[in-house]
């Protein structure tokens, strides 16, 4: 990358605080960030196995969020998305798409309801890569009396681990303990409106953090002051999200790829499968009916070398896919990936070969996720 590309580069709200904080910054998704740290504690795999014993402290701020409001929100956005959100109780999360007319995938967000007497409000968090397209896709199709905000003056960081919640109670006292897993909550905090949601895309237990770009300094110090917090980069997240089964856009997902093969059927609300009344309807309910292609499955890799994106995947002579993710399981201590293949070879135990640098690697179709999750749905 040009030394010119480097400065087209947007950076985030604390981007001084993870250089200040020893972090190694690469770019992604338009902004330069913080792959991994160094130090001691510092590297992909230390800071992956960090989150899975402790919590981790990651800057997402590079992601889209949205508020979309007005009298119809809740119709207007139904028709964009397969998720029901009528049926979205007030401060409740969920995962959905946004997809195009012939059913392939826009992105994948989180929808939060917002709403609260008379007011119709949904707080989306988008992609980071997408999030334009995402915006004007929106603005295209939603009625123009429907109000959208891109709150793009506020940062966004996820606390993940097994004891995210502990340390973030030392912060603000109480929130942990209000919120389950895919619930949210706002409050005030040193003057800002702060939103909280258990949610995150690490499989394990944790936070997402809205917060302005003025006060989300003072709350990073705040929580790695706690000894079970540290921060984490790009490079652990994506470890954690792989073993976590998670397809991560412009890898797993893409405009060529659809919620049936890519295994999301449950983004799908079952009572609007057949009703329809959203985007992209017709060629999904052919898709469910008839059945996908190819599908996203899990691989387990024999051996210690990984298979990346690309990497096509066989049995004898015939391809039957392609790798969409991969890497090494710091968790597992074995190689894992995600790859679209043939519907008919998509069965867990199926045996198959995978073509690295001229070598054929043999794997086998495993469940995801490969680690299980550890969210938190109460007591």
């Amino acid at each position: 990358m040009s030394d010119t590309d480097t400065q087209d580069l947007a950076k985030l709200p604390l981007d001084a605080w993870h250089r200040a904080q020893g972090a190694r910054m690469v770019p992604f998704a338009g902004y330069e960030m913080p792959i991994q740290y160094t130090g001691p504690s510092g590297g992909i795999v230390a800071e992956h196995n960090w989150t899975r014993e402790s919590a981790s402290l990651f800057d997402v701020s590079h992601m889209g969020q949205l508020v979309i409001s007005g009298e119809g929100a809740t119709e207007a956005l139904e028709a964009l998305v397969p998720g029901k959100l009528s049926s979205l109780k007030p401060g409740n999360i969920r995962y959905t798409l946004l997809l195009n007319e012939d059913g392939g995938i826009l992105d994948d967000l989180m929808v939060t309801n917002m709403s609260r007497e008379d007011v119709e409000e949904f707080y989306l968090v988008v992609n980071g890569a997408t999030k334009w397209d995402d915006i004007a896709h929106l603005r295209e199709h939603l009625p123009d009396e429907i109000t959208m905000n891109h709150l793009d003056g506020r940062g966004l960081v996820a606390l993940q681990g097994p004891k995210a919640a502990e340390a973030l109670e030392t912060v603000f006292p109480g929130v942990a303990e209000r919120l389950v897993f895919m619930q949210g909550t706002g409050f005030e905090w040193r003057g800002d409106m702060i939103g909280v949601a258990r949610c995150g895309y690490t499989g394990e237990d944790g936070f997402e953090i809205n917060i302005s770009a003025s006060h989300i300094e003072q709350l990073a110090e705040a929580l790695v002051a706690d000894d079970r917090v540290r921060p984490a980069g790009l490079g652990a997240r994506d470890s954690l999200r792989l073993e976590a089964g998670l397809p991560l856009y412009g890898h797993d997902l893409t405009v060529e790829t659809d919620p049936v093969s890519a295994d999301l059927t449950f983004a799908l609300t079952k009572s609007r499968r057949e009703t329809g009344g959203w985007m992209g309807h017709g060629r999904i309910a052919q898709a469910l009916m008839s059945g996908p292609e190819t599908k996203r499955v899990g691989l387990k890799i024999e051996g210690r070398m990984p298979a990346r994106e690309g990497a096509l995947v066989y049995i004898g002579d015939a391809e039957i896919g392609r790798v969409t993710s991969g890497g090494f399981s710091p968790t597992l201590g074995y190689p894992i990936a995600m790859a679209y293949i043939a519907r008919e070879q998509a069965i867990e135990g199926t045996e198959v070969e995978i073509e690295v640098r001229n070598k054929r690697l043999p794997a086998t179709v495993v469940p995801m996720p490969f680690v299980p999750h550890r969210y938190y749905r109460g007591k």
